[in-house]
């Protein structure tokens, strides 16, 4: 897309990243989101792809896509609200598709029922809905016995 183009994190923009999620709703410190956690994700397989405005070489968007050694999962997709309308986000998904095509595992995500825009999103590029799945997590493991 003119004037915007896709690349590999690296670590120093973290900072930058995790604002960016803070001011979506999709990441914080109770989430595990910190710079470590990114880092091993990538060294085991996973990406995470930045979508940058080349004019001022902005952060605009993210999608993280991490592995478990069977199917890869998408995190954090999103944009900065300020570029939001630009259809950027189909940009961003379809240059995380190729990834997952080359990579030849299946992509799974989590996203808000409430989450209308995504969810269509989302439908139109071929993710289907798995059901009704109810999802628990430990966020806390100094809370297990």
């Amino acid at each position: 897309m003119k004037g915007f183009r896709i690349r590999d994190y690296n670590p120093d923009d973290y900072k930058t990243v995790l604002k960016l999620w803070q001011s979506t709703g999709m990441g914080s410190s109770e989430r595990g989101d910190d710079k470590n956690t990114v880092e091993r994700c990538i060294k085991t397989g996973g990406r995470l792809l930045i979508l940058e405005d080349e004019h001022n070489r902005i952060i605009a968007g993210t999608s993280w896509l991490t592995f478990d050694g069977r199917r890869l999962y998408l995190h954090h997709f999103g944009i900065l609200p300020e570029y939001q309308g630009r259809k950027l986000s189909k940009y961003l998904l379809e240059e995380t598709l190729k990834y997952v095509k080359e990579s030849g595992y299946q992509v799974k995500l989590e996203v808000h029922r409430s989450n209308n825009v995504a969810i269509n999103l989302y439908k139109k590029y071929g993710f289907k809905y798995l059901g009704d799945y109810e999802v628990y997590i430990i966020r806390n493991t100094d809370d297990l016995n």
